[in-house]
């Protein structure tokens, strides 16, 4: 054999083939696949977990109101002289205990998931106020219908006029005068206020004080969107002020956070009058944010 058939020879045994490397590939493709799965199948069993730990708690409250109801109700037996008191407490137990299991959420939404999406919206939003150059001016508008809805317009010019509601049902607003320019968008705090007038007992009124109150406990209580509201209510300055401590969706002075605007919007409905919403950062020892919250002097209230 010669010398250049042997090196041909050796060439070829120590240099990988092209199918060796298309192995390769392949087993490297196959086993990022594999992880992928094992993560997608790991993330699911966490979500499955968190929900069932969610489930499980209010099954134990449901049992436990259903507990206090039958003591109370064996001790209205035993006891007759206290047996009208026990037999409320063993029914409004056992009532509890019904709700509580039967109307147990199946599905619940992680904090981070609502943070994201709205983060989306805030952005998008945001950056076209921007780019047409308007204020930062936030002023929520009640449609006057039976239902709580309302328009989030930012006008052009700080001097600006509320246009009429043909022109707020589109989302770029060019009005007769200047003035009236702006864009118009559907704010986040309306569904949860349509949501919340669902299931509220009593009606505030036009109580400038008791609407931001209920609607504040409708955001810690129902929504659990804070930690804590606490509201500092001026009926003749036409101005309230809410702390915000811990919100669920992140900063509160982001483009139409749904904090402000369910207060701005629920505000808006029951005084049938436009609210400009303001957020600036509070103190930290007492509230992250401050949500001021004005209506004009020709509200009724």
């Amino acid at each position: 054999m010669s010398g250049n058939e042997q090196l041909s020879t050796t060439q070829e045994k120590e240099e990988p083939t092209a199918s060796d490397d298309e192995r390769s590939t392949g087993d490297g493709d196959d086993e990022l696949q594999l992880q992928v799965e094992l993560l997608r199948e790991e993330n699911e069993r966490l979500r499955r977990s968190y929900a069932l730990a969610r489930r499980s708690s209010y099954r134990r409250s449901a049992l436990g109101l259903a507990a206090v109801g039958v003591l109370a109700t064996v001790g209205a037996v035993l006891f007759p002289t206290s047996r009208d008191v026990l037999l409320a407490l063993g029914g409004t137990g056992l009532f509890g205990a019904v709700l509580t299991y039967y109307l147990t959420p199946e599905r619940f939404v992680a904090a981070d998931v609502g943070t994201a999406v709205y983060g989306a919206m805030a952005d998008t939003e945001g950056a076209i106020v921007d780019d047409l150059g308007l204020t930062d001016r936030t002023v929520y508008v009640p449609t006057g219908a039976s239902n709580p809805e309302a328009w989030l317009f930012v006008p052009q010019h700080a001097e600006y006029e509320i246009p009429d509601g043909d022109a707020l049902a589109a989302p770029f607003v060019v009005g007769d005068e200047p003035s009236e320019r702006g864009v118009s968008i559907r704010p986040t705090g309306s569904p949860l206020v349509r949501e919340f007038d669902a299931v509220r007992t009593g009606d505030p009124g036009d109580d400038p004080a008791a609407v931001v109150d209920q609607f504040a406990d409708a955001v810690t209580e129902q929504f659990e969107l804070a930690e804590s509201l606490n509201a500092d209510v001026s009926p003749d300055e036409r101005r309230a002020t809410v702390g915000v401590t811990d919100s669920a969706f992140g900063g509160v002075d982001r483009f139409d956070h749904p904090i402000p605007s369910v207060l701005a919007v629920g505000l808006a409905g029951a005084l049938d009058a436009p609210v400009v919403a303001e957020t600036t950062s509070g103190d930290a020892e007492r509230a992250d944010y401050l949500v001021t919250l004005r209506w004009p002097e020709t509200a009724t209230a």
